[in-house]
């Protein structure tokens, strides 16, 4: 008898790699750890492109190429290796002592002949806390990926293991590791909604580039329509344009080491990231692109931040709306950011952002008049009502904004959609967002930006707009002045909305936790007693005596 095909699937290789690599880290922490993983990883992927080409190189010297020529591999756009910075001479130490020293000096090797690279690359490798035996073990594990060749880019290994990493180290993390990581599926809702086929792209608080990604593989996934899709000046465009020749990016960063990551996320895909900017000062008090005016700006901004010097921006230019002036309260950096996209926002721009969902509602220290004065300039496009516990640093409800300057087919109305009983359970805590969630609250957005504004005007069958009771609302901005220009969906579309995002089991388990820590207090200070009373000494002749 014939044996059964066994029908299970191959193991992808980024969770295979993880799996491995996890297991070499020991106890070393997740957030060092990342640096040195993801450092290898970037090492590999250079040295393979280079490898790759300095074989093809040395089969063309006959014909006067020259494998050591640096200008041959500039005008391929593939980085230079130099011979000890290549994964071979790497390999070939790694069981040695001083191998640590050894990566560290390749990752010099290669910023000085790759100026934009420079600055970059992690040199952590030869400190004495990092076990050099799974040091060498990390570069033996890797070496068993391709990641660099024309195949390999063809089928986007790299990206694949590279954002799988960064998930599973944000995850490793816990709430620091979201400070550089938004989950995947918010990133791609984001861009597929926002649409950024052409133009100039802006994110100033980048964290690890994942926006500028996505956006790239948005344009790649497109290209193989034919019709033409509108620019951001209106204008039909072809899409067999290299998505770096369609669209250019802008973005800055506080924290040093994330912005490391997010050039490094970069450079692998070839897209240009010399307008992606680092200084310490972050973007309120150090705006890197101040003349910039962006076609699509994409963020994820720090939720409620309450530490952005506020204080010290108070007649800052961007605080105006149409000419009114409006200062963000210095306790709260929500409708700072706001008023920093719009500063940056191009005449017919777009921009899409997550905040937390307190900011559809607040009035504090001038909150509400800011954003009653968004809504009366018509700036508002779209507000749509994201599932509790996507993110990993937070479990404060957020939304998604969208805001146009130019808004000729939906004047005066904007989309409300209600998304929190979609997405799936990635595991007890954490949630994400489907591919078939994400086509249904983009489609829902196209279609009504596209649609005719009259619903008496609404073509039958696919491609219209209509609204969907528990999901989806088009309101017109006298009914957002009517309920006082608060902007949370359930409002619109119908469903309470006072109590909407309360988890029970969150906060019971939230109560439990501060209980325990009582009662863990009071029987330390109850101990405390008793030790103390122990070392009292009673005089002898004060002690009553029985019988």
């Amino acid at each position: 008898m014939a044996k059964k095909k066994e029908n299970k699937s191959e193991e992808p290789i980024e969770k295979k790699l993880w799996k491995a690599a996890d297991k070499l880290r020991k106890n070393m922490d997740a957030a060092e750890y990342k640096h040195i993983v993801l450092g290898l990883i970037f090492l590999k992927y250079i040295s393979d492109s280079f490898e790759e080409l300095h074989q093809k190189l040395t089969e063309q010297e006959s014909e006067g190429a020259d494998p050591e020529d640096r200008n041959e591999y500039k005008a391929e756009k593939v980085f230079y290796v130099p011979p000890k910075a290549r994964w071979s001479y790497l390999l070939e130490r790694a069981k040695l002592p001083t191998i640590g020293k050894d990566v560290d000096d390749a990752m010099d090797a290669i910023e000085t002949d790759n100026p934009s690279l420079r600055g970059v690359l992690p040199k952590v490798f030869a400190q004495e806390k990092l076990d050099k035996a799974s040091l060498g073990g990390l570069i033996d594990l890797i070496a068993s990926a391709v990641l660099g060749t024309k195949e390999a880019q063809s089928k986007d290994v790299l990206g694949k293991v590279y954002e799988y990493f960064l998930g599973e180290f944000a995850l490793a993390e816990g709430k620091k590791g979201g400070q550089f990581y938004t989950p995947g599926s918010v990133v791609k809702l984001l861009v597929e909604m926002l649409e950024p086929y052409e133009g100039r792209v802006f994110d100033p608080c980048c964290g690890s580039g994942g926006m500028f990604v996505q956006s790239e593989k948005f344009i790649k996934s497109h290209q193989d329509m034919t019709a033409p899709r509108p620019s951001p000046k209106g204008r039909g465009s072809s899409l067999n344009l290299n998505p770096s020749d369609r669209i250019s990016i802008y973005g800055q960063e506080s924290n040093q080491t994330t912005w490391r990551l997010a050039k490094m996320n970069l450079a692998i895909r070839g897209i240009d990231s010399s307008n992606v900017k680092w200084n310490n000062e972050g973007s309120f008090l150090n705006d890197a692109h101040k003349d910039l005016k962006a076609d699509f700006i994409i963020a994820n901004p720090p939720f409620n931040d309450s530490d952005w010097s506020g204080e010290l921006l108070r007649e800052d230019a961007r605080w105006n709306i149409s000419g009114q002036k409006l200062v963000p309260p210095p306790a709260n950096a929500n409708y700072a950011w706001i008023m920093h996209f719009l500063y940056h926002l191009s005449p017919n721009g777009l921009a899409g952002f997550v905040l937390s969902k307190g900011s559809l509602t607040t009035k504090t220290n001038n909150e509400g008049e800011i954003r009653k004065a968004l809504i009366e300039n018509d700036l508002i496009d779209c507000v749509v009502n994201l599932p509790t516990k996507l993110f990993l640093n937070t479990q404060i409800p957020a939304c998604l904004w969208f805001m146009r300057r130019n808004r000729q087919n939906r004047e005066g109305q904007i989309l409300f959609i209600d998304a929190r009983n979609h997405g799936f359970m990635l595991n007890r805590k954490n949630r994400d967002l489907s591919q078939e969630d994400i086509s249904q609250i983009a489609g829902t957005y196209h279609n009504w930006r596209t649609a005719p504004s009259s619903p008496a005007l609404l073509p039958e069958g696919e491609g219209s707009y209509v609204d969907i009771p528990g999901f989806c609302k088009s309101s017109t901005t006298q009914e957002v002045k009517d309920l006082n220009y608060v902007l949370t969906p359930g409002r619109y579309i119908g469903l309470a909305d006072d109590e909407d995002d309360f988890d029970f089991a969150e906060r019971f388990n939230s109560l439990k936790a501060e209980l325990e820590k009582q009662i863990a207090e009071e029987d330390e200070l109850n101990k405390r007693i008793s030790e103390n009373l122990a070392k009292i000494v009673i005089p002898e002749e004060s002690k009553f005596k029985i019988g």
